[in-house]
């Protein structure tokens, strides 16, 4: 057997059971309650503002669908390229699937809350979250969580190198703004980490962990595996196209802004169809016909998947899931940097947005000062013994971030009304 379907725990098969390994991950992420919390947590707008928009389920669901697109036309363009990576639609649509699993509650705010009160714990770091979850903190196992293939962990780690390593100088104020975390995974899970990228030499493990200088504060990894780059593609289409719709529909976008910050620099970067199409698109996009922006919407999402390529990472890559990385021609990704960068301007920036993060921010930290204070009091049973038994090992703030990371907006928030709140007749 591949060195890359083996588990952390290897498990009799069941009788009768003729899945394949990455059919059988994908059922895992599927069923999991880690899973199932993204349909009550933030995406981009709060959850529970409409019932329109989307949430990280929603994302994760129409993420996944573009991700077993992008596999669909990568196998059409390299039939060879894509046979020899053993290129497979099922641990696509896992990856995509499984990539926000270990975001917090209220979105980028309760990360950068969670990693401010772990600043001197080891860093809190959504993506870094996401491999504890699925290797640790997930119930299928006792200590393996998922029990995933090797191939699938592998692609899950968007950013391979730990927190401690990235960070290049600790902010000196103590303000929450300052802290962004780092990039990367946790100290605490290095064992597993080990454990995964023992297949590989020394040289490419080496290689793929190297990471350059992103900030003044941050350094940032450089690799991801072939696997991992189609996901991350995928997740960058579904925020930057799907997730523009919910903010047309709602009002917080106006057709003259897209129309002078995206649709006119993408008109004058030459790309084949898409900058001379755009202008047609923006009004399209902001008709009042539901069917004409779903047209729109569908055309842009398509223009972006046939667009991706195999291109190489690094000539001294010796394995090919390292060598070999998905990506977009130069003009498409300035055309796709183009969206990004209006959604955040334009939406996340926006202050009735800010505002909730803000809030939720506010409701992690007291939270996390709440049990750390008093944990035997007030943290559940079975979060009490987990505690315990990091008290042990010097990992009991880990735990902590660990049940408040696990909660969903609405949880945290009821939780938080029992703690602080005095309680209404």
């Amino acid at each position: 057997m591949s060195p890359w379907l083996a588990r952390q725990q290897m498990q009799p098969e069941r009788q009768g059971d003729h899945r394949s390994a990455f059919q059988r991950d994908k059922a895992r992420v599927l069923h999991s309650a880690a899973f199932r919390r993204l349909q009550a947590k933030t995406q981009v707008l709060g959850v529970g503002v409409n019932d329109f928009h989307r949430t990280r389920l929603t994302h994760s669901l129409e993420a996944a669908q573009i991700g077993h697109g992008i596999a669909s036309q990568l196998r059409q363009k390299y039939p060879q390229q894509s046979h020899a990576l053993d290129l497979n639609d099922n641990l696509i649509e896992t990856l995509c699937l499984a990539h926000d699993i270990g975001h917090p509650p209220f979105g980028h705010g309760g990360e950068m809350a969670l990693n401010y009160m772990m600043r001197k714990h080891g860093g809190f770091e959504g993506n870094g979250q996401t491999f504890r979850i699925v290797t640790k903190l997930e119930p299928y196992t006792p200590d393996a969580g998922m029990n995933l293939c090797r191939r699938t962990l592998l692609g899950l780690v968007k950013y391979p190198n730990y927190q401690s390593q990235l960070l290049i100088t600790r902010p000196t104020t103590e303000r929450l703004q300052d802290w962004q975390p780092a990039k990367g995974l946790f100290d605490d899970d290095k064992d597993v980490f080990d454990w995964l990228l023992s297949p590989l030499e020394a040289e490419d493990k080496a290689l793929f962990c190297s990471f350059a200088p992103h900030n003044a504060q941050l350094a940032k990894t450089r690799f991801k595996s072939f696997d991992c780059s189609i996901m991350e593609l995928a997740d960058d289409i579904a925020y930057s196209i799907h997730d523009l719709e919910d903010a047309i529909v709602t009002g917080i976008v106006s057709q003259d802004s897209f129309i002078e910050e995206v649709a006119n620099p993408i008109s004058q970067l030459d790309i084949v169809w898409l900058s001379q199409n755009i202008q047609h698109l923006a009004i399209k996009l902001f008709s009042q016909a539901h069917y004409d922006r779903k047209d729109a919407i569908g055309a842009l999402v398509n223009a972006f998947i046939t667009a991706v390529e195999i291109g190489t990472t690094d000539n001294q890559f010796k394995h090919p899931l390292l060598a070999n990385n998905a990506q977009l021609p130069s003009g498409f990704s300035q055309a796709l940097d183009e969206f990004k960068a209006y959604v955040y301007r334009r939406v996340i920036r926006q202050s009735d947005v800010q505002r909730m993060e803000f809030k939720g921010q506010q409701l992690v930290i007291a939270l996390f000062e709440a049990f750390s204070s008093d944990p035997m009091r007030l943290l559940p049973e079975n979060t009490k013994q987990r505690w315990l038994k990091g008290q042990a090992q010097g990992q009991e703030q880990r735990v902590i971030a660990d049940y408040i990371s696990g909660m969903t907006d609405e949880f945290a928030s009821r939780l938080y009304r029992q703690l602080f709140l005095p309680h209404r007749h």
